[in-house]
């Protein structure tokens, strides 16, 4: 049974910086992502990393956020800069396992920006 461990939330004024970690158990991870839910909101992916290291971000955050994993800890990492009200948001971990591409996702994690 995978198992994912977020940290890092919390709330910051605009412009600040976050950093938010997700250590995962076991296994090898194909894919390893942020995605993040707004009130009212559906969720949407943040930015995904793959074994390889190639990368992906969503529009509103290139530039800004970075994201980076550590295969020996099986840790992925989002460096979240220049933040703004509009990332105001419940940021959720998610991993594809590579043997089986079954995903599993973390608790969550609020990261709040005041203006």
């Amino acid at each position: 049974q995978v198992q994912l461990v977020e940290s890092g939330g919390g709330l910051v004024q605009a412009g600040g910086s976050l950093r938010l970690s997700c250590a995962a158990s076991g296994t090898i991870f194909s894919v390893m992502a942020w995605y993040r839910q707004a009130p009212g909101k559906q969720r949407e992916l943040v930015a995904a990393q793959t074994l390889g290291g190639s990368t992906n971000y969503a529009d509103s955050v290139k530039g800004r956020f970075t994201i980076s994993r550590d295969n020996t800890k099986n840790t992925v990492y989002l460096q979240m800069n220049s933040l703004k009200p509009e990332d105001t948001g419940v940021y959720y971990c998610n991993v594809r396992q590579m043997s089986s591409s079954r995903e599993y996702w973390g608790q969550g994690t609020q990261v709040t920006v005041s203006s």
